[in-house]
């Protein structure tokens, strides 16, 4: 017998329903971050420090996180991480209306925000196969990458417009409630978040270290999975100059705060289109072809950036970049998920994402340090060439090129 839709899926439907609110709320102060900071300093290394701040918590608490995240009840987890980021996110609109923000107010915003989607992130990870069938991955897989793309289009034009013509605050306050939406949704799904023999082995584990190495060897033992997970390290740190490299870029064109905004909805668009067809592509070609070709777009259109006429064609290229990203995210988010058992999904996918996401705080500070220093320009040209180098490397790795279909993988 045939699984339902995901359309029929309730449980699936309302973990993606609050998903997507929380991350067009998210979105929609994605470029209001740095734009906040460069109107408080008009620094771009303290704007590049802010997402720096967001991502350091993974290289801090994801090991551990992952672990616990095995023993706790991944839930309650979410549920608290979304209470916990709404109150932290609604705190700045309220420094805002007594004119007491400062810039170390915002970078702890940055921070706990980010220690939260650490426990957050992990436990929707480990959650999701239980809440979907294993062969149904790679579909809702897609359709969490298209949502991710529709707030890419929706969230930044939405939140320049606010900060633009309403205040500064208005986009925290939308980011706020879309975290309370979030924590709504999570409370009437049925579905237990992890097996009851999960549960009954969680009940006895006590030593921490042990159980976080696990889950280190299991992901060391699989030579595919640990260089996808430094591959997707790597690419982070070079990707994460991009939001702040566009931002300046856009300006030196003489683009206004909501036309940026606009910008970065245009990029979303190719993020739609890319999780639209990620699983018919995952369906019809093989791991490598897949996971090369998309490094490959990225790698030149991230080049390219540097030689767009004007802001419209900066936005159009941002979008070519970004049909790249679902894909690829289909792929090896499917594959991997797939393969790691119920008891060690936290773990393993804490190690797998303290090196997807460690290195996005030092490429997040290092671009605001090298456009600072040498300009706009040099900086794509310097990173677009770690993408380069990337596209290469995964295009000779034998481990990527022989990856067996899923359902035939140990």
């Amino acid at each position: 017998m045939s699984s339902p839709t995901l359309f029929h899926n309730r449980d699936f439907m309302l973990l993606w329903g609050g998903q997507l609110a929380s991350t067009l709320g998210s979105m929609a102060c994605h470029v209001i971050y740095p734009l906040l900071i460069l109107a408080l300093t008009d620094s771009p290394s303290a704007a590049g420090l802010a997402g720096a701040f967001r991502f350091i918590p993974y290289l801090l608490f994801s090991l551990p996180v992952g672990a616990l995240i095995d023993r706790w009840d991944r839930k309650r987890v979410m549920i608290l991480s979304d209470l916990g980021r709404a109150i932290a996110v609604g705190s700045l609109p309220i420094a805002m209306a007594f004119d007491a923000l400062t810039l170390w107010h915002v970078y702890l915003v940055c921070f706990i925000e980010g220690a939260l989607f650490c426990f957050f992130n992990i436990a929707e990870v480990a959650a999701l196969p239980r809440v979907v069938p294993r062969a149904q991955l790679p579909e809702a897989t897609a359709f969490n990458e298209a949502g991710f793309g529709a707030a890419g289009i929706v969230g930044p034009p939405l939140g320049t417009i606010l900060y633009q013509a309403f205040g500064r605050a208005f986009p925290f306050v939308l980011d706020a409630l879309s975290y309370v939406f979030s924590l709504f949704a999570l409370a009437f799904i049925k579905t237990p978040f992890r097996t009851q023999a999960t549960a009954q082995a969680a009940a006895t584990k006590r030593d921490l270290g042990a159980e976080i190495l696990e889950g280190l060897r299991w992901l060391w033992g699989r030579p595919l999975i640990r260089f996808m997970a430094l591959l997707t390290g790597a690419g982070n740190m070079a990707g994460s100059a991009m939001p702040l490299i566009m931002i300046v870029l856009a300006k030196e064109m003489g683009a206004a705060d909501a036309q940026i905004g606009v910008i970065f909805g245009i990029s979303g668009v190719g993020a739609i289109l890319g999780s639209l067809v990620g699983g018919r592509i995952q369906r019809r070609f093989t791991f490598g072809q897949v996971v090369a070709s998309a490094m490959w777009i990225w790698a030149v259109t991230f080049l390219l950036l540097a030689v767009m006429p004007d802001y419209v064609w900066l936005g159009v290229m941002a979008a070519v970049s970004s049909f790249a990203g679902p894909i690829y995210n289909v792929v090896q988010f499917s594959y991997r998920v797939a393969l790691i058992p119920d008891d060690l999904q936290g773990r393993v996918n804490s190690v797998f994402r303290l090196l997807a996401f460690g290195f996005i705080p030092v490429g997040a500070a290092l671009s605001g340090i090298v456009i600072e220093v040498l300009g706009v320009k040099p900086a794509v040209w310097i990173f677009g060439s770690i993408l380069v180098l990337l596209a290469f490397l995964s295009t000779v790795n034998r481990h990527v090129r022989e990856a067996v279909p899923i359902e035939h993988a140990a």
